[in-house]
C-alpha cells in the first residue's frame, strides 16, 4: 500500500545517513591509497579505479552539499537531478538508478556491436564481389 509521509521521510533520511557513511569509508580507504601512492607504491587497476571514483564523489558532494545545507532548498533536488543525474555522488545511488545505467550501457554495447557486425557483413560482400 501507500506509505506515510513519516515512514517516506524516514526512509530518505536512512538512504542519506548510509550514503554518508559509504562515502566516508570510501574517503578512509582513498586516502591511505594516496598515501600509498606518495610513498612509491603500485595501485592495482581495481584499487586506481576506486580512488578515482572516489575522488569524482567528493568533487560531486560539494553543489549538493548545498542542497542539504540552505533551508527548505532539498525540495528543488528532485528537478536538479533531473536535469544533472550524474550531480549524486555513487554512494547516494539507489538500486533502481544502478540497474537503469547498466540497462543504458548494455544497449549501448549491444548496439555497437550490430554496427559492427553489420560492418564486417558489408566489407565481406565487398570482397567477395571483387574477387568474384
Amino acid at each position: 500500500g501507500k506509505r506515510s509521509l513519516r515512514q517516506r521521510v524516514v526512509e530518505e533520511m536512512k538512504h542519506y545517513y548510509k550514503g554518508f557513511h559509504l562515502l566516508w569509508i570510501d574517503t578512509k580507504v582513498a586516502t591511505r591509497m594516496m598515501w600509498r601512492l606518495l610513498h612509491g607504491q603500485v595501485l592495482t587497476r581495481r584499487e586506481r579505479r576506486r580512488l578515482l571514483r572516489t575522488c569524482a564523489d567528493l568533487f560531486r558532494l560539494v553543489p549538493f552539499l548545498v542542497f542539504v545545507i540552505v533551508p527548505f532548498m532539498e525540495f528543488l533536488l528532485p528537478v536538479f537531478l533531473k536535469l544533472f543525474p550524474e550531480m549524486l555522488p555513487s554512494t547516494f545511488e539507489t538500486e533502481s538508478k544502478k540497474e537503469e545505467k547498466q540497462r543504458k550501457k548494455l544497449n549501448a554495447k549491444l548496439e555497437l556491436a550490430k554496427f559492427l557486425r553489420e560492418t564486417i557483413t558489408e566489407m565481406a560482400r565487398r570482397n567477395k564481389a571483387d574477387t568474384g
